[in-house]
This record gives C-alpha cells, structure tokens and sequence, in this order.
C-alpha cells in the first residue's frame, strides 16, 4: 500500500471515528436533554438550558457534524469539531487534576481525540477519501 493511500485511510478512520463520539454526544441532546443541560451547567456552567435550546443545539451540532462526515467546507467545518472538543476537553480541567476519583480516569481519553481533531484540521487539504468537494 503507498504511503499516500495509507494517508487517506488513517485520516478517513481518524475522520469517521471522531464523528461516532461527537454524534453520541449530539444524540444525547436529543435522546436525553436533561442530562445534556446537566452537562452544560457543570462543565460549561451554562444553567437554566431548557429542552427546547438543548434540541436546537443539537440540531446545529448534528448539521455540522454531517458535513464533517462527508468532509464539506472542511476549514470551517473540520475547524468547528476542533474547537467543540477542545472546549470539552478544557472544561474537563478539574477531572484531570483528581484522576483517580470516581470516573474521572476516563476523561484522559478526550486529550488523544483531541489530537485527532487537530491532526484532522491540519491535514484537511489531504483528507480526500470519501469526501464532498
């Protein structure tokens, strides 16, 4: 396999992975917007979000999500998943300063998928499989 189709599948796999994880996310808005207003108020601390604005960010999530999939518009598109989970990540500061309480271990996971996520926007001009021009 050349080095170049090598590329082209680690960045898919890297692209359609980081995609699984942030559309898990996006469906809890809808599948359960309660929990993602709880989200939001601890991490974010955003309080007060009713149903309604949590279905309305999640169906602004899901619509770039969607082009980030297919990989549409990806400057601003690879650029807004970037920034969604580097937010996420950050926000995250007091879960990495006690790692071993509760489930906090498993917050170390977002620091390699935020990598992805930059891997994916710095090589979006190479990111070419499956992909809407």
């Amino acid at each position: 396999m050349s080095q170049d189709k090598k590329l082209q599948f680690s960045l898919l796999f890297l692209r359609v992975s980081v995609f699984l994880v942030m559309f898990m996310w996006t469906i809890d808005k809808f599948i359960n917007p309660g929990h993602a207003a709880k989200v939001y108020e601890v991490f974010y601390y955003i309080g007060g979000l009713q149903h309604v604005i949590m279905y309305a960010i999640g169906a602004v999530e899901m619509v770039i999500l969607l082009l980030f999939l297919v990989g549409y518009l990806k400057k601003y598109t690879y650029g807004a998943v970037l920034l969604f989970h580097a937010v996420s990540t950050l926000s995250s500061f007091k879960q990495y300063l006690a790692p071993f309480d509760g489930p906090n271990l498993l917050f170390f996971a977002a620091w390699p998928m935020l990598a992805a996520c930059l891997t994916l926007f710095l090589l979006r001009d190479q990111d070419k499989q499956l992909t809407v021009n």
